[in-house]
């Protein structure tokens, strides 16, 4: 029996008689997980396992050091690997133990979901169970409900996953086994329990590990009571793997089938250091400036933040004041500093209690270069589908997916969200050959598959940014005969206006082959879809027919590798969203090309008609017809608009961005004003939310992904509806979503979620160069996720799509729209 589950009088009498260390530092906080300063301990709070989120999860001296900690039926499982379905979870009081229960297979995965997986015919449930100890010290015991089949003997075992990049030229030592964790994965090679090939271990045979004993704050030894441990590096076989502990589940085993105690060393007395958040890039002298600075929430000093000018001879101090108490969000305290009222262009940095922020501008010029144009400069055209990408002496990558697109199989649920029904919806035949599709479009994120609402919503907001701000800009030489894109030779055209061309040729060149929208173009294989690098490596570039041998993800047809499949879908509220975007394309098209401007809104008008009766968005029905209108200016569209009325008002919240354009040309007056009224009580809800949900002014919602992209369409959408109601909407709703975007958000990575923009930014990101560690300049991140429940994080690694991806149809574009409208907002002068 353990201390802490004897009587009261016992606990006392020991208190005593033992060391202070004899009882367990970690306690259970208001939020479920155990906790003492500098440590916490949590037990599947989170629930994304195919990212590196649930399990047991270890946070020493505030950074994730482990993770995933669960059963798992392979040594170096991926993303594709089996995973566990989750049951309840228990916290138990009387023991102080934090559990849940789990099972084998998950029937939400098992070969159906987003992301299909082969589950093997393992059927097994068990329990997972957290408890506290002396000290620091806690233990990990696994339950099964029954021994594991003899044929799964020596598969299962307990893995705990450690955080690779903070683990760099570290060492570890296994008794008389020790090593430093490397910066790239090592061979030999080995088969597992499986046949898969992964890395030999590290280190095996041992019961206890200890990680980093020479970093007082990552130091954490971990050791088994029921088996020896292996310490694999899964970056062996799956380049987005952890590090690896794991100890196998023995034969016949049920009750304590495992057992580990881990103790991660804690500094005694340790705080968070402040962080301090301010724009990686600048302000505009007539613009709100704010630093924030985000400490420990038992650190309730205020001491004095101050703000210099760089000059010549050093820095200059021009202010200094005491931060205000903000109060607490997440798991830190905030207080906060206006420095609006300096104005004189020049460099800056503040600084707060002997920490300093990275140097920021101030000038009505901050963002005429390095801002925005990089998106356009780099990242657009590095990810152009169907093209070959140079600059200068770098070649991005060569010619690519010059034999799209085979029509996907019917009744085929494809990897990553894409699955075609029971039929083609067109005359084209399953695994036939389409025509047309061999031109247009961007690679998607990290991935190389062109989306219709990306394709689009990319090819949307370039054009809006015509529209609204005059945007003209020629850096880049797009040759669409040579399939040739050279960065920073410029060819005399507006760069935007051809990124719009670029998107019009792949979704009219659906249309045009199948007389509706497709639903995207993916890759055939699994193999394919995860390779890194070069997209023309993946292709031919010659139009092939299905082969035998090789098969989709999976229980497809056979079907050549290379060739990649063109999915078509009934999806009525996404074809009108559709419609709506190519009506505002043709408008911005017509004084470019009339011929291309006609055909689109052509195409506009009919894939609205077939669509819009069995529509039931809302804010999409509303978006088309108001585009529509100002496309064509067809009396019909304004008619049915203001038909909607009620709907609209009832969904103001989704609705109201997407009629602000054409409010003023309403002709009914009781419309506009029931709108306007709706329009008000939402933005003040709005305000309240923001005032309360976070210190960064924007409505702040935190979860599994990072909030970057949600926020930047929150801040366009709100521009938005600022244009269509100057006096209701504040300015503050989308000037915070950019500065939210450009490094003020929580956490102690400050970095600017546009690669390559501000003093320092997210330079390791999610893009098809993940593997290099390298970016993209001008592709914008997820951001900051949640670690649940409280943790605020943004690691810096490659791998985690939920944290540094890129992806198109708005993280890049809603970046660039809300930089033009800032820097719109302030060139004309005080607001």
């Amino acid at each position: 029996m353990t201390r802490f589950r004897l009587g009261s009088a016992l606990l006392a009498l020991t208190a005593l008689t033992a060391p202070a260390f004899a009882r367990p530092n970690l306690t259970l906080n208001a939020q479920g997980y155990f906790a003492t300063p500098g440590l916490n301990v949590m037990s599947f709070s989170d629930y994304y396992p195919d990212g590196h989120q649930t399990g047991v999860t270890i946070i020493q001296h505030g950074m994730r050091t482990a993770a995933n900690g669960d059963l798992r039926l392979e040594a170096s499982p991926g993303q594709w690997s089996a995973m566990p379905a989750t049951g309840e979870r228990t916290v138990d009081a009387a023991t102080n133990t934090v559990s849940r229960h789990l099972s084998f297979p998950d029937p939400a995965k098992d070969r159906t979901g987003f992301n299909p997986i082969v589950y093997p015919d393992l059927k097994m449930g068990y329990s997972v169970s957290v408890t506290p100890l002396e000290g620091d010290s806690f233990r990990i015991r696994v339950d099964l409900d029954q021994p594991l089949p003899a044929k799964y003997v020596g598969k299962v075992g307990f893995n705990l996953e450690l955080f690779p990049t903070d683990l760099f030229g570290k060492s570890w030592l296994m008794g008389n086994q020790s090593g430093i964790f490397t910066r790239q994965a090592d061979g030999p090679m080995t088969p597992d329990a499986t046949g898969e090939q992964i890395a030999a271990p590290l280190a095996s045979g041992g019961t206890t590990l200890v990680v980093a004993p020479e970093s007082d704050t990552q130091r954490m030894t971990i050791e088994s009571k029921t088996g020896a441990l292996a310490l694999i590096d899964g970056r062996g076989n799956l380049n987005n793997a952890w590090y690896i502990v794991r100890g196998l589940v023995p034969a016949g085993a049920t009750k304590g089938a495992i057992e580990w105690v881990v103790t991660p060393n804690v500094v005694p007395g340790w705080k968070y250091d402040p962080v301090l958040q301010v724009s990686q890039v600048g302000y505009m002298t007539q613009q709100p400036k704010q630093l924030v600075v985000e400490q420990d929430p038992a650190d309730s000093a205020a001491d004095t933040a101050r703000l210099y000018r760089l000059t010549g001879t050093g820095r200059e101090e021009v202010k200094r004041g005491t931060p205000a108490s903000w109060g607490r969000f997440l798991r830190y305290g905030y207080r906060t500093w206006d420095f609006s009222d300096v104005t004189t262009p020049g460099m800056y940095v503040a600084t707060y209690r002997g920490k300093e922020t990275q140097p920021f501008k101030i000038g009505d010029d901050v963002y005429d270069r390095h801002v925005w144009q990089p998106t356009l400069e780099y990242f657009l055209p590095v990810q152009m589908c169907h093209m070959r990408v140079e600059e200068k002496y770098r070649v991005w990558h060569g010619l690519d997916h010059m034999d799209d697109a085979l029509m996907a199989p019917v009744n085929l649920n494809h990897f990553d969200g894409y699955a075609q029904g029971p039929s083609t919806l067109t005359r084209f035949k399953p695994l036939q050959h389409v025509p047309g599709l061999d031109a247009g479009g961007w690679h998607d994120a990290g991935d190389y598959d062109l989306r219709v609402e990306s394709q689009m919503g990319t090819t949307w907001l370039l054009a809006k940014m015509v529209e609204e701000f005059g945007l003209n800009y020629d850096a880049t030489t797009i040759d669409q005969v040579k399939h040739l894109v050279e960065i920073h030779q410029p060819d005399g055209r507006n760069d935007a206006i051809q990124q719009i061309e670029h998107g019009l040729l792949s979704v009219m060149g659906s249309y045009r082959a199948f007389g509706r929208l497709y639903r995207g173009i993916q890759d055939a294989t699994l193999k394919q879809y995860t390779l890194l690098g070069d997209a023309s490596s993946s292709t031919d570039n010659v139009v092939n027919k299905p082969v035998a041998g090789l098969g989709t993800y999976f229980q497809g047809p056979p079907i050549k590798a290379d060739d990649r499949l063109v999915f078509t879908e009934d999806n009525p509220n996404r074809e009108i969203e559709v419609a709506g975007q190519l009506a505002t394309v043709a408008r911005v098209m017509r004084t470019q090309d009339a011929k291309l401007a006609a055909e689109t809104l052509a195409a506009a008008r009919d894939i609205a008609g077939k669509a819009i009766d069995r529509a039931t968005s809302v804010d999409a029905k509303a978006f088309a017809l108001s585009e529509l209108y100002l496309s064509t200016g067809d009396t019909a569209y304004m008619d049915r608009l203001v038909a909607m009325k009620s709907d609209i008002v009832a969904k103001i919240d989704q609705a109201g961005w997407a009629i602000a354009s054409v409010i003023d040309r309403v002709p009914d007056a009781a419309f506009k004003a029931e709108v306007r009224t709706a329009v008000a009580a939402y933005q003040a809800k709005l305000a309240a939310a923001a005032k309360a949900d976070s210190p960064y002014g924007v409505p702040y919602k935190p979860d599994i992904w990072g909030a970057g992209w949600i926020i930047q369409e929150y801040g366009v959408k709100q521009w938005m509806l600022h244009k269509g109601w100057p006096d209701l909407v504040p300015t503050g709703n989308f000037v915070n979503a950019l500065n939210f975007v450009l490094g003020v958000h929580p956490g102690q990575n400050t970095a600017s979620f546009a690669s390559g923009v501000g003093s320092h930014s997210a330079t390791t990101a999610y893009g098809v160069n993940r593997a290099d560690w390298s970016y993209i300049p001008g592709g914008v991140v997820s951001g900051t996720a949640l670690i649940r429940p409280d943790l605020p994080e943004l690691k810096v690694w490659p791998y985690f799509w939920q944290q540094t991806e890129y992806v198109l149809g708005g993280g890049e574009t809603n970046y660039m729209f809300l930089v033009l409208a800032v820097n719109q907002l302030y060139k004309k002068g005080p607001q």
